[in-house]
């Protein structure tokens, strides 16, 4: 959508208006973490920003947060009472994105977060991709790992870097970083 002659002001008053659309899905947890997400500029080869996004997220959740040799961020989260004796489950997304936008759309995918909308039933992006590959596996597993009422075993959430162009997140791995014996890869 393109705003001709409005201010500033009207500008981001119409995108806050958008994003609240976004943030009102359910369930709430899951579109508010993909918001935040889509706001973090993430192209392919280009994941600085949203490596250090997801390090502060988990940092401020006060989990072991850190960040593996090739750029994967690996948070861990303890199991919650009576569920320590369980297999420590992996949950797997990757945090870059596709970057396309229509040969008519103005957009710089190394600056700009993502313009979500919502149109009926559907959640959309604005001339470009929405990121929803692996952004919504990507946030689901952010809402897990700041959920304070859902049972788990230990988590392990590994976010890998590159997969839309080389996959070079996950061939770059290193063994021994990961004790759980299930993986859950949310594509």
């Amino acid at each position: 959508m393109v705003y001709k002659n409005c201010t500033f002001e009207h500008k981001f008053l119409r995108y806050f208006i958008m994003n609240q659309d976004i943030r009102n899905q359910e369930p709430k947890s899951v579109w508010n973490h993909f918001a935040d997400l889509n706001a973090v500029p993430r192209p392919s080869k280009k994941e600085e920003r949203v490596i250090q996004f997801m390090v502060d997220f988990g940092n401020n959740l006060n989990l072991e947060t850190f960040v593996d040799i090739v750029g994967n961020v690996i948070i861990k989260k303890p199991a919650t009472s009576g569920m320590e004796k369980r297999k420590t489950v992996v949950m797997q997304g990757h945090i870059d994105m596709v970057h396309q936008k229509n040969s008519d759309t103005v957009f710089d995918f190394d600056n700009e977060g993502i313009k979500m909308k919502v149109e009926g039933e559907w959640v959309k992006a604005q001339g470009t991709t929405l990121g929803a590959d692996n952004g919504l596996g990507v946030a689901a597993i952010m809402g897990v790992l700041a959920s304070k009422d859902i049972k788990h075993p230990a988590i392990e959430a590994l976010f890998t870097i590159d997969e839309e162009t080389g996959m070079t997140g996950a061939q770059g791995l290193k063994g021994g970083l990961l004790d759980g014996s299930v993986l859950l890869n949310l594509f």
